[in-house]
């Protein structure tokens, strides 16, 4: 009888396990549908102060395909496909990186990093150039 409880405890922590390693399979398996709800920009003249998405050229809505390696906008008419660089699974979180060259003819390329917790969706990108950086807060949902 004791046998009999240590594989249905066994069995009951492995199902849990399975169950949680599936919902983070999901987060990187499914696009992401990530929104942006309030951004701070950084320059070494001005500090830090926060700003809109429409300042900083950003869309308040991104589509993120891990699978595929691309971050777009949710609406196509904002804008190209970037592609992610790497991906990375730490701590629960999803880690994408890669780099813009933005727009023609402007000196205007910089590095990013999203932060996505595969637990509450939490999103944090973070996205440095020249002169300036960018630090914003969302969330992100599967499709």
């Amino acid at each position: 009888m004791g046998h009999i409880k240590i594989l249905i405890v066994i069995t009951l922590v492995l199902t849990g396990a399975l169950v949680a390693a599936q919902a983070q399979n999901a987060m990187a398996s499914k696009p992401l549908l990530c929104s942006i709800s309030n951004i701070t920009e950084c320059t070494p003249n001005d500090g830090c102060f926060k700003t809109t998405v429409e300042n900083v050229g950003l869309p308040h809505f991104l589509k993120m395909d891990v699978a595929n390696k691309t971050v777009t906008p949710a609406d196509p008419i904002e804008g190209k496909p970037t592609p992610i660089e790497r991906v990375e699974r730490i701590d629960n979180k999803l880690l994408l990186q890669g780099a813009e060259d933005g727009f023609d003819n402007v000196h205007d390329g910089l590095g990013w990093t999203a932060a996505i917790s595969e637990s509450t969706g939490k999103f944090i990108f973070t996205a440095s150039g020249e002169d300036v950086a960018f630090v914003a807060f969302g969330a992100c949902t599967t499709r």
